[in-house]
């Protein structure tokens, strides 16, 4: 526990209530969705607005307290856990402060759950666009420190693409606004450069987001497949034929066999792999994507295309693929889930090389894919009281991530760096180019307290940011 000096102080600004202490409540703060490693906070502070949430940064940094942002805990990468420090919770800034209507946007606080905003603006016809799997428990703030993406992110882009601006506590607690309301600027994107910064240059407490009209028609397909080859293949076809659907999502045999047993949304047991495709628009529009869905899919399906009856069957179909990792509990008492990118049609090949990884380390690995963008989202079983399975998954992990550079390919598409890739990004970037990363973050942050040994690599230990030029 943090030094009872510290944790009065920090009492004397949210009250202390709002300052948690206790041993077995700190455990549930331990980790994030990444439950490979853990570590134990300090204490965990949870302010109700932004000139609390800079009054605890200020009262961190003259204390030289490292602090870590947090919503609801659901990232995958463990960016969201401090080892000693100041946890702050966000999840009382949670109101929808404005939404206008006329300029299809909304003012938010980053504790707004990404359903609740499109709930609040469906009568008006618009939603948020990004729709990570997570949606009805991730936070919106969350979203912007991973800039997450999700199943429809293939036609309307991922969180940044719906980033206008944002008010955020500087490491230093200052409190600065960054971007408009205003969609156009001439100044430097720092709006771009900080979303998907993980948590790493400030805490932003106001968010400015951009809100998609409702499409007129949507047209929801399942296509059946006897090899994953065929299913992965058919991918690139579809794009390649002019057609950019909304979503465009593949979930192989073991996948389905778990949603199937837990979940009932009517995949196909016997196929070796689906894809999911949505088409949205106008119905002129959709129904020519169909007609060409059809023409491109058909060398490559088993079966006839089957296209959703009606809300309640598409509702169900999608139920079965956002909910799908949470299936996996149905085939494995633990399961690790990974984030990389391939170049499409580098697809075939990857998915290939992870069923074969997942042979040479003795596991079984379950896919799905965002596949329209080449994420891929393989899902390592393994059973923690079993002998060195815990080290088996993440070195599975490790090593189908390093086949995802060999391809031209990323080591995150959405979840992030957190600390589960960290010491990987010596293989994605040169020195040069860490070094830059290092130096902009430093401008931020120089003490490195705002979520200090996330993203960049640091020696082991200690809070020295590693010098690659060396």
């Amino acid at each position: 526990m943090l030094n009872p000096t510290i944790i009065h102080a920090l009492q004397q600004i949210v009250g202390k209530k709002n300052v948690l202490t206790d041993a077995d409540v700190l455990n549930l703060y331990s980790c994030d969705g990444l439950r490979l490693q853990s570590s134990q906070p300090g204490c965990v502070v949870i302010p109700n607005h932004t000139e609390e949430v800079s009054a605890i940064v200020k009262c961190c940094a003259s204390n030289n307290v490292p602090f870590v942002a947090r919503g609801s805990g659901t990232g995958l990468s463990g960016g969201a856990t401090s080892s000693g420090g100041v946890i702050i919770q966000l999840s009382r800034l949670n109101q929808i402060l404005e939404i206008d209507i006329p300029n299809r946007l909304a003012i938010i606080q980053p504790g707004v759950i990404n359903t609740h905003l499109s709930l609040e603006t469906l009568a008006d016809g618009l939603h948020f666009a990004p729709d990570p799997s997570s949606q009805t428990a991730s936070t919106i703030g969350g979203n912007l420190a991973e800039n997450s993406g999700g199943p429809h992110t293939l036609k309307y882009g991922v969180t940044t693409n719906h980033i206008l601006g944002f008010t955020m506590v500087m490491p230093d607690g200052e409190i600065e606004k960054f971007g408009s309301k205003h969609r156009y600027s001439t100044d430097f994107d720092l709006v771009g450069f900080i979303t998907g910064s993980e948590g790493t240059l400030g805490i932003v407490t106001e968010i400015i987001v951009n809100l998609v009209a409702n499409p007129k028609t949507r047209r929801t397909f399942l296509i059946t497949f006897d090899a994953v080859s065929h299913a992965t293949d058919c991918v690139s076809a579809i794009i390649k034929g002019g057609v950019i659907p909304a979503a465009l999502e593949m979930i192989d045999n073991l996948c389905i066999q778990a949603v199937e047993g837990k979940l009932k949304a009517g995949f196909p047991v016997d196929a070796a792999a689906i894809l999911l495709v949505e088409l949205d628009g106008e119905a002129s529009t959709t129904q020519w994507e169909a007609e060409q869905l059809n023409n491109i899919t058909a060398p490559f399906t088993c079966h006839p295309i089957e296209e959703a009856k009606d809300e309640a069957h598409r509702q169900r179909l999608w139920r079965g693929r956002k909910l799908a990792i949470g299936a996996m509990g149905f085939l494995a008492p633990a399961f690790y889930t990974n984030d990389g990118v391939v170049p499409r049609h580098q697809l075939t090949h990857i998915l290939n090389d992870i069923y074969r990884i997942g042979q040479d380390h003795k596991l079984k690995v379950a896919n799905l894919c965002h596949a329209g963008d080449g994420n891929i989202h393989p899902i390592i079983l393994y059973d923690p009281q079993k002998s060195g399975d815990k080290d088996r998954a993440f070195s599975c992990s490790t090593d189908i991530l390093k086949c995802c550079l060999e391809y031209g390919g990323s080591l995150t598409g959405e979840h992030g760096i957190g600390i589960e890739k960290v010491n990987l990004m010596d293989t994605m970037f040169t020195s040069t180019q860490l070094n830059l990363m290092m130096n902009l973050r430093e401008l931020f942050d120089s003490q490195n307290l705002c979520n200090p040994h996330k993203i960049l690599p640091t020696h082991a230990g200690c809070g020295e940011v590693r010098n690659y030029a060396n």
